[in-house]
């Protein structure tokens, strides 16, 4: 019977990958992944054989029997990328599937955040442009907590509007480089964390977890 394994793998520090992850990317016939080239540092680095191959050919090996290690660039399939497309279409085919859990940016930076955030609204990557600014009103009239992703180049203009919509107290996390060299926490108003990142563009770089607390 095909098997499929969801395999979380590390969001920056490579030794936060688990041991079961570890053995399940040995033990699988092949590894599907989003970039090959991404996959691969990560297997040269624990001395991993598994030959690693596009998402493209992950029904054919199902079909053929295979167990197939699915992972994505960083952190947990299915969590904004293709792999929740991918189990969907999976489970339609009496595949066998288990979860490898492992490291996650979301989970990393509520942990560490400090804020009000008992139940949330998870947005994923926002839309670059259409609904950006309808999305932002829901999270500033949401009363729970909002978390979203977003890159360094439209940080800036994010913090801008919630300037603008956000009520005065509530407060934001910005998280950068979860995990990584230069791992960073800026907690206050929007307005603070967006004259903290004016006043030196070293901190817009790298990718964001974002967090507005519940009201």
């Amino acid at each position: 019977m095909s098997k499929l394994s969801i395999v979380a793998t590390p969001i920056g520090n490579l030794e936060d990958i688990t041991l079961r992850a570890l053995r399940t990317l040995k033990e699988a016939d092949v590894i599907v992944c989003e970039d090959t080239r991404m996959t691969r540092k990560l297997l040269s680095h624990f001395e991993i054989k598994t030959p690693a191959i596009n998402l493209k050919h992950l029904f054919s090996m199902l079909e053929q029997g295979k167990h197939v290690a699915l992972v994505s660039d960083a952190g947990v399939p299915g969590v904004s990328d293709p792999g929740l497309e991918l189990v969907s279409r999976a489970r339609a085919m009496d595949v066998k599937i288990e979860t490898i859990p492992g490291p996650s940016a979301l989970t990393a930076a509520l942990a560490i955040a400090g804020l009000k955030a008992p139940t949330f609204t998870f947005y994923g990557f926002l839309p670059l442009k259409k609904g950006r600014e309808t999305l932002f009103k829901e999270i500033a009239n949401n009363d729970r907590a909002s978390i979203f992703f977003e890159s360094p180049h439209r940080i800036i203009k994010t913090l801008q509007a919630l300037v603008k919509l956000l009520p005065e107290g509530r407060r934001i996390g910005l998280f950068r480089e979860l995990t990584k060299l230069y791992e960073e926490s800026i907690i206050g108003s929007a307005a603070e964390c967006l004259d903290t990142l004016e006043q030196d563009p070293q901190k817009q770089r790298g990718e964001f977890v974002v967090i507005v607390e519940a009201q």
